[in-house]
Formats: structure tokens, sequence, C-alpha cells
């Protein structure tokens, strides 16, 4: 199956599948006990200190979905 044969519900599940999974991956450290693993809490710090001094700004959804080629 491709992407392109999913319905907008079926695309919606699949995106939100995955960002769990990839969250689940980035925020626990089985290792150490952590709530969070050290370097995605360095990433995350790092990209709000972009942010505050203006060196990225986010994207609402339509300009993220006209980027992508969707709208």
């Amino acid at each position: 199956m491709h992407i392109k044969d999913l319905t907008v519900d079926e695309l919606k599940t699949l995106i939100r599948e995955t960002v769990e999974d990839t969250l689940q991956d980035l925020l626990l450290d089985p290792d150490t006990d952590r709530p969070v693993k050290q370097a995605f809490e360095q990433q995350l710090i790092a990209l709000r200190e972009r942010r505050q001094t203006g060196q990225t700004q986010a994207l609402s959804s339509d300009e993220a979905m006209r980027a992508l080629g969707l709208r």
C-alpha cells in the first residue's frame, strides 16, 4: 500500500502512531531511568534558545502543509 492510497483518517492514524513511537524512543532512557534522554533534552534546549533569539521560527500548520505541497 502507498501513502497516496490512504484515506485521511488512515493517514492521521499512521502519523499519530509514528509520532507516538518516535516520542517513546526519544523520551524514555531505560539505561538511566530518566524520563527524558539527555541528548534529546539538550536538543530541545538548543531549539528553544534558537527560537528565543530569532534564529528559527515555528511554522503554522498551514505553512507546513504549503511547504510540503499539500495545499
